[in-house]
């Protein structure tokens, strides 16, 4: 595996070895000293050309921790703020000698083209594109997943997730379908009709238009932010209509069996999909979910980087 793009390009196999080397490592992470030699003299770019805030520090702190050089290239200030092209940005980094980028990208498919052309030689990891995919966030989401529920199981056989709300707009939501259906879970995707994409009916999942109908059954109650930003016309007639229906709150919460989580990827917008007492309850994960994207992301750039080839691309 020289790159990682999508959660398609991954097996089973590979996605656990993924988890159970994050396991590893998040073992160091709690010691005094949190950092391990075994990426020194690498040299990492966090290529972001989005905005984000826990995505971009996690896999500073990851590569930090794994004790590589990070170089921060985000697109204001820079030349892409002024047109430079994906591709010189490239060779730029090419030419700047940089073993692995890290790209988040506003355009569906930028790692990709990154990853496919012979502009650098180095590995990609995507970051998040567009509406397309953010592996990184399942692979982390799938890890607090089997810490809570796992009982020791290597993967997520049985278990019921809902991913609810603006699943149109999400990349979270796509690379969670793929990852978690690959583990043996069972998915459930909850929202409104306009905020489906065209062609759901074809994933490996469940669709419901009522929440409270399915809450009972779930494990893992996955609620997504809302994408105002992405939304050019009207897919709900307001904000209190679409938390009535479809918001995380104290009522929904009680409904929920006595061992189930409740999983946020951040940023949350508290008050539309979740209320602040749900967000902030004790069967919330959602500070979990960013202590352990660390771990995952220190084992994904040290399975990338660090040579190991026991892992073999294929779905």
């Amino acid at each position: 595996m020289k790159h990682l793009l999508s959660i398609a390009d991954i097996s089973r196999l590979d996605a656990i070895k993924i988890l159970d080397t994050a396991e590893e490592l998040a073992k160091v992470s709690d010691t005094p000293m949190k950092k391990l030699p075994t990426l020194r003299g690498r040299t990492i770019v966090n290529l972001f050309a989005e905005d984000s805030t826990r995505t971009r520090i996690s896999f500073e702190a990851a590569a930090k921790r794994l004790s590589a050089d990070v170089i921060n290239f985000s697109s204001k200030g820079s030349s892409l703020s002024k047109g430079e092209s994906l591709k010189d940005t490239a060779q730029t980094l090419q030419a700047m000698g940089a073993d692995a980028v890290i790209i988040r990208h506003g355009a569906s498919g930028a790692p990709a083209r990154l990853a496919d052309c012979q502009w650098m030689s180095g590995a990609v990891i995507n970051a998040g594109d567009g509406t397309h995919e953010h592996p990184s966030q399942a692979l982390l989401d799938a890890f607090t997943i089997r810490r809570h529920l796992g009982q020791g199981r290597e993967d997520l056989t049985g278990l019921r997730v809902g991913i609810v709300g603006d699943v149109l707009h999400s990349r979270v939501a796509r690379s969670n379908v793929l990852l978690l259906t690959k583990l043996g879970a069972h998915v459930t995707l909850i929202a409104p009709p306009t905020l489906l994409p065209v062609g759901v009916e074809s994933w490996p999942v469940s669709v419901s238009y009522d929440f409270d109908s399915v809450l009972e059954s779930l494990d893992v109650v996955m609620m997504l932010r809302v994408q105002l930003e992405r939304m050019q016309e009207l897919f709900f007639p307001n904000a209190r209509e679409y938390s009535r229906y479809f918001g995380l709150n104290s009522a929904r919460l009680r409904t929920l069996h006595s061992d189930a989580i409740v999983m946020h990827p951040g940023p949350m917008n508290r008050g539309l999909e979740i209320t602040a007492d749900s967000a902030d309850s004790a069967r919330s994960v959602i500070l979990e979910q960013v202590s352990n994207g660390v771990s995952v992301r220190m084992a994904i750039l040290y399975l990338l980087l660090a040579g190991d080839t026991s892992i073999e691309a294929g779905n």
